[in-house]
């Protein structure tokens, strides 16, 4: 499977919440890295982390760049939380190798945070 098609497959994976699918879609030397809180997950870890996120709702492929064995992807991730929908934006970079997901890096943010004073263009 292309690192294209791959990345796509993982939307449909965790947007469905078919937990018992998604370790066929990682090799078993996966890890993912969280850049925002310095963790890595192998394979095991990162199923079971997305399966028990609490509220977990929605992950929707944004955008998706390819190139050979590398993808990058954007994505929007909604969860419900003690006050109500949360919005988060994901920008997650694949490498595939035997056409499975061998490693990703992750960068997290929450859509609903404010730019400090001073730093928007007029």
């Amino acid at each position: 499977m292309t690192a294209q098609r791959l990345l796509r497959a993982l939307a449909e994976v965790m947007d469905s919440h078919d937990w018992e699918a998604l370790p066929g879609l990682l090799h078993e030397e996966f890890s993912c890295h969280y850049v925002h809180t310095g963790e890595t997950f192998s394979a095991h870890a990162w199923v079971r982390l997305n399966a028990e996120y609490p509220g977990f709702q929605r992950f929707i492929l944004e955008d998706c760049v390819a190139d050979g064995d590398r993808a990058v992807g954007r994505f929007h991730v909604t969860a419900l939380g003690q006050d109500g929908l949360q919005h988060f934006e994901v920008a997650s970079f694949i490498t595939v190798r035997d056409e499975l997901l061998v490693s990703m890096t992750e960068v997290w943010t929450d859509v609903n945070e404010v730019a400090p004073a001073g730093t928007r263009p007029e």
